[in-house]
């Protein structure tokens, strides 16, 4: 445990990356073998689940100090991190005589602590405040408060591991892929020659596009070097064919197979050793179906034939990272693709597999009408990939990228502010808007996003300085701000107000030469649903 937070202070006093590196390398040379695979899970962001409730936190460090529940707060407040507030709270003295544990120990205790009674968890917790000093407590804090965060990417975690290791980035960064435990395996079992042969579930790190932001001539040069197809609105995902089973993976790194029952049959007709990169859509008679009914599917626990048939599912396949059991990310996009359009050729396949269309322009600002009207396509826009392109890991501009259609927005009103949490948990930013209904102001999104830190600050007085009402965190206030929200679809719902639920809202900029009086309407809304 010891290392770890010596690790963790380490990175957090540094933003240079090959400091970064050298630490996490110098751990992994220096840690237990176990320690290593926990530590290796945190820093890819797997954070173990919140093993007691943030109330009995706030609670017990209160009996322990014997502060005031309302000064726990204040001071909460102020802080703006529960971690940090506990661990300066808790105090800075180590007993040099208390056992210690290590990273290993440490997290398995915490699995255990979801299964002990509150009397049990409260004893095991403020012991351990008592016994170790604040960087500790700190570190501690945020594993049990399920908000562990270190300050390096997956991208740093796995060139650090491919110089201790000794291996390529892409092999490790494929070894790491999806959730696995670190009670049962080791480094050899996650990193060894046969590891990819004995795990057939085991998907490609996903490659992503880069926005793209100006005019493509001034920064992908001719049209003619690139591949332009449609940005379909579905779930990225892979779809794996070995030793005669199917396996489902999204790009949130979760086995999804049992939500996606129509590939089921894939494992009879792709040859084993088949990785397909695509978008899994909702498709009935020939069309593309709203996002929002697609996700009424994948939201339930168990699906009927009911569900199947009202919104069938089909994936529009980009890519191909595996054919006949063989790697071809290293490969040309347009070879890859060749092989692709060779294994889609058989008719018994196409009715859950399609191979995504290229677009064809002359020039770019074909491209870019297209882009304008890209919703009359059932599509967000346009994803440009280099024809001679190999298959990357992560986010790398350059090669990918996608351009997407405008958002539509709205002028709204702000009704409701409430605060943010962690370091802005004594800011008002997170907002709810409305539109006018006749003369009523109808709420219909909440937004998070799109100010500038100075405009937080100013709207922040403002909400204090114009309150009407206080619902616990929430705060009423004078309906008189006015915001353009920027989103990427509309849909109907019965759970709103309004009457539609926007995907993907945020603030687009915030209209102050405009009136209350003058934002848009309910009907606004229904016009563009």
């Amino acid at each position: 445990m010891k290392d770890f937070v010596t690790l963790f202070q380490e990175i957090d006093a540094t933003t240079k990356t090959n400091a970064k590196i050298a630490a996490l390398v110098t751990y992994f040379q220096n840690a237990a073998p176990q320690d290593r695979l926990w530590a290796i899970t945190l820093l890819m962001g797997n954070r173990p689940r919140r093993p007691v409730k943030t109330t009995d936190l706030r609670a017990w460090v209160a009996a322990i100090t014997d502060l005031p529940l309302w000064l726990i707060e204040e001071s909460y407040y102020i802080v703006g991190d529960l971690a940090e507030t506990l661990a300066l709270l808790a105090g800075d003295q180590e007993n040099t005589e208390a056992p210690v544990l290590t990273l290993t120990e440490l997290l398995q205790a915490l699995q255990q602590l979801a299964g002990l009674n509150p009397e049990e968890q409260q004893a095991f917790i403020t012991r351990f405040w008592m016994d170790h000093r604040g960087e500790d407590n700190f570190v501690f804090n945020k594993l049990i408060t399920g908000n562990f965060r270190m300050g390096v990417s997956k991208q740093l975690v796995i060139k650090a591991l491919a110089q201790y290791i000794g291996q390529d980035e892409k092999a490790i960064a494929h070894r790491l892929m999806g959730k696995w435990d670190p009670a049962a395996e080791t480094l050899e079992s996650l990193f060894g020659d046969r590891t990819v042969e004995n795990k057939a579930y085991l998907p490609y790190p996903f490659f992503l596009a880069y926005p793209l932001e100006g005019t493509p001539e001034a920064i992908l040069g001719p049209i003619t070097d690139w591949y332009l197809e449609k940005k379909f609105d579905g779930i990225r995902g892979q779809i794996i064919v070995r030793n005669h089973q199917v396996f489902v993976w999204s790009r949130g790194e979760e086995l999804v197979t049992d939500k996606f029952p129509e590939f089921d049959r894939l494992q009879d007709l792709l040859p084993n050793g088949t990785v397909i990169d695509g978008e899994i859509i909702p498709w009935k008679d020939g069309q593309v179906l709203p996002f929002a009914q697609m996700q009424t599917r994948i939201g339930r626990k168990k699906l009927t034939p009911k569900h199947l048939s009202e919104v069938p599912l089909i994936m529009i396949c980009y890519d191909l990272l595996e054919y006949n059991g063989e790697d071809i990310r290293s490969k040309t996009l347009e070879e890859r693709r060749l092989l692709l359009t060779t294994l889609l050729a058989l008719p018994s396949v196409n009715s859950v597999l399609q191979l995504s269309h290229l677009l064809e322009f002359d020039h770019w600002e074909e491209a870019a009408q297209f882009r304008a009207r890209a919703r009359d396509f059932f599509c967000e826009g346009i994803m440009i990939k280099r024809i001679s392109s190999v298959y990357e890991t992560g986010r790398r501009r350059g090669n990918w990228w996608k351009w997407k259609t405008a958002p539509m927005t709205v002028d709204a009103v702000l009704i409701y502010a409430q605060s943010g949490s962690g370091r802005r948990s004594n800011l008002f930013t997170d907002y709810t808007f409305a539109v006018w209904d006749g003369d009523q102001l109808v709420p219909f999104t909440k937004a998070y996003s799109g100010l500038t830190d100075k405009e937080i600050l100013r709207l922040d007085r403002w909400v204090k300085t114009h309150t009407i009402e206080k619902f616990g965190p929430v705060r009423s206030v004078q309906p008189e701000l006015v915001f353009e929200i920027a989103f990427e679809g509309i849909q109907e719902s019965k759970r709103h107000k309004s009457g539609v639920a926007l995907r993907f809202p945020r603030i687009l900029r915030w209209r102050e030469d405009k009136p209350a009086t003058e934002a848009n309407t309910k009907e606004d809304l229904r016009t563009l649903l």
